[in-house]
């Protein structure tokens, strides 16, 4: 079978990160169900048929576009009674151009593809969509209004309209999504998904799979004549098996990854799914270099993907830069009490020096000192905060703990500072210098960056950008003991596909975090 770099990738490398311990999640034991196949890999064995009565309900469930269109036809009705109500009512627009403005949005919106069937739906991925359906919807009406009457103040109930729309949408839309997320993270509308290629990359998208119900697949097996070895759910039989598995197997959707057929059989695979009325998804070669903004064109009848990957040393990223200085000068102002206080603990239960520096590298491999309020007995250079049993297991070096647990070397206030993180916070004076961002991939140690870039695939890619307070791996759950390799993934993710949308997205989701643990410690 073929196979990128990335299928050479070692898994079993994990990284201790600095914001606590956490057990390590193993997306395969989510496959318990399938135990009694995975003892026998390459099984020919197919799931049981779903009985006549679970496919009548099957096929009379709601699906998400009928939630989504009930809710936007709703919210528009509501953002009308709402605009009415909050201008003067002889300047609200009349029933026929109220009708005109939903019909006309819906319209754009379902043009625009906000009723496609999404594997994970976002409403940050529907702001845009809704924004210009709207927006034009509003214009095209009020124009119409203001053409056919003479009703003053038009304006005003066209931008109240607006308004109160895009909130109104985005509200149902959300409470629309996180429903669906709910109900299928309960086991109900749940595709049955059948994975083409059973080599590495398949593999993996079986186990993301099963870890997160909320995609709405659940794999059931796999199609391929030479699958590899130890394969954790049950291989099914080769392509020109699909017409009978999914048949038997109640198969409603079908995932393409790599495999040892040729591209015709592939291309008969794809016309046999849309007989079938199986939905298709692709995992696309070098899909490690697939940013979300991609231009698709054409030469003649061949596609031509143009990439469009943030420059770190373009102007967006100055911008970006400039505003972790703002940003972290401000958050310094108020946090001084906090970090007083926590001085001032550090003191009195481990003297001096109240910071602990250690070397780390960031951009370009450049090394910095990172800051930290101590929280370990001993002196730093020779315990926990400077090294960590983990990793020096995973190197091979001679540790005289080996074999047995780390022993936990906190004080009582650096039990607190590390629940809470707030032996982070000296790390905004790390930004102020320039030498972090406030997001970004986590900076390592030097010399387990020397041994990392050899054995984790694309590890120095995520020294593209400067190291971060936070990263999308971290808000993402790879912290503690997870697997690196996952988390350089996700870090080379958020390199190839930064915005500052996204810098927010991370920073909200990272704010709400904080809280929780704050909370946790009280």
């Amino acid at each position: 079978m073929g196979t990128s770099a990335a299928d050479a990738a070692p898994s079993r490398v994990t990284s201790k990160d600095d914001h606590g311990d956490h057990a390590m999640v193993q997306p395969a034991k989510i496959a318990a169900a399938h135990a009694a196949d995975s003892d026998r890999p390459n099984t020919r064995a197919l799931p049981p048929l779903a009985s006549r009565a679970a496919r009548r309900k099957r096929d009379r469930r709601r699906p998400l576009t009928w939630m989504l269109g009930l809710s936007d036809v709703v919210m528009l009705a509501a953002a009308a009674v709402a605009a009415e109500v909050t201008v003067m009512a002889s300047a609200a627009m009349s029933p026929w151009n109220l009708v005109l403005y939903g019909g006309l949005a819906l319209a754009i919106m379902a043009a625009r593809g906000g009723y496609r069937q999404q594997l994970s739906p976002s409403v940050a991925k529907d702001l845009h969509m809704a924004t210009l359906a709207t927006a034009v919807a509003v214009m095209v009406s009020a124009t119409a209004s203001a053409a056919l009457s003479s009703r003053p103040n038009g304006m005003a109930s066209a931008a109240a309209l607006w308004l109160f729309s895009l909130a109104f949408v985005t509200a149902g839309r959300s409470w629309v999504y996180w429903t669906e997320h709910a109900t299928r993270c309960r086991g109900v509308r749940l595709r049955r998904t059948l994975i083409v290629g059973a080599g590495v990359v398949g593999q993996v998208v079986a186990q993301r799979l099963l870890a997160d119900p909320g995609v709405g697949l659940v794999p059931i097996g796999f199609l391929d004549k030479e699958p590899r070895e130890g394969t954790q759910l049950p291989v099914l039989g080769a392509s020109w098996d699909l017409e009978d598995v999914v048949q038997r197997s109640d198969v409603e959707h079908v995932v393409v990854c790599f495999s040892t057929a040729p591209d015709d059989v592939l291309l008969r695979l794809f016309d046999e799914c849309e007989r079938l009325n199986v939905g298709v998804t692709v995992v696309p070669r070098l899909f490690e270099r697939m940013p979300s903004r991609l231009t698709l064109e054409h030469l003649g009848g061949i596609p031509l993907m143009s990439i469009r990957r943030p420059n770190p040393r373009g102007l967006m990223f100055g911008v970006k830069h400039a505003l972790d200085r703002v940003v972290a000068v401000v958050l310094l102002t108020l946090v001084t009490p906090l970090l007083v206080a926590a001085a001032i603990g550090v003191l009195v239960s481990l003297g001096r020096p109240i910071f602990f520096r250690q070397p780390r590298i960031s951009r370009g491999g450049q090394p910095f000192d990172m800051l930290k309020f101590r929280t370990m007995t001993g002196r730093p250079e020779e315990r926990g905060e400077s090294d960590a049993g983990w990793a020096r297991r995973q190197l091979g070096e001679a540790d005289a703990e080996a074999g047995t647990p780390d022993v936990d070397h906190r004080t009582r206030v650096g039990r607190v500072l590390r629940k809470s993180s707030i032996d982070e916070l000296p790390q905004l004076l790390n930004v102020v210098r320039g030498e972090m961002s406030l997001v970004g991939p986590r900076p390592e140690r030097i010399h387990y960056v020397d041994v990392f870039q050899d054995q984790i695939y694309r590890y120095n890619d995520r020294h593209r950008v400067k190291s971060g307070i936070t990263g999308w791996a971290q808000v993402n759950g790879l912290r503690g003991n997870t697997s690196l390799a996952d988390r350089v993934e996700w870090d080379n993710y958020y390199v190839e596909n930064w915005s500052l949308l996204l810098d927010l997205k991370i920073l909200g989701i990272t704010l709400v975090s904080v809280v929780k643990m704050f909370r946790q410690v009280e």
